[in-house]
């Protein structure tokens, strides 16, 4: 137990370090730069209400028994509904981990979501959905618009790939063998 949570609280520092160099757009980071510099920023923050103007977290979020939106998360995000903008850590949440924009480091919960943005990192989940991936994808559902990795899952879809799949529905849109069962390759 003592080695996963010092894996763990050491991924959770580790991984937001190595990623800022990973970021999607260059235009896009001076904005975010200037919207962090102006909020607010906590080392632990306990969801219990929404707040008017939620602070970002730098450490460790607890959204038990409410889940409130931050705009930016570096750290671990544990309870039942981790919601934010921007996610870099560790999402462990019961019921979902929804992040808006980019995310790097690791997804943990039933249902894990990134909107928009990019995955950097691992997706571990029943349901998993991300536009962007570089890393992995592993559920009983996974999606992904452009992946760069791996899925496993019973069903694994996506529209580009350069990677592999391993499940009994496995589906690459735009590949020459578009539906392969168990073992799908995209390049």
């Amino acid at each position: 137990m003592k080695r996963l949570l010092t894996l763990a609280l050491t991924a959770a520092v580790a991984i937001p370090l190595f990623a800022q160099d990973a970021a999607k757009t260059e235009e896009a980071r001076p904005q975010r730069e200037e919207r962090r510099r102006e909020s607010n920023v906590w080392p632990v923050f306990f969801a219990v209400c929404e707040f008017p103007a939620s602070p970002d977290v730098i450490g460790l979020r607890l959204t038990i028994p409410f889940s409130t939106i931050q705009e930016n998360v570096t750290g671990i995000d544990l309870g039942f509904w981790g919601r934010s903008l921007y996610y870099q850590g560790v999402q462990v949440n019961v019921l979902r981990n929804d992040v808006k924009d980019d995310m790097s480091g690791f997804q943990v919960g039933l249902y894990n979501s990134i909107g928009g943005g990019q995955l950097l990192g691992l997706q571990a989940g029943l349901w998993n959905e991300a536009n962007s991936m570089c890393g992995a994808q592993v559920g009983l559902v996974n999606f992904c618009g452009s992946t760069e990795g791996l899925q496993v899952g019973i069903i694994n879809r996506t529209e580009t790939m350069h990677g592999y799949q391993v499940g009994l529905i496995n589906v690459i849109r735009d590949a020459e063998l578009q539906f392969c069962p168990i073992v799908n390759i995209g390049f």
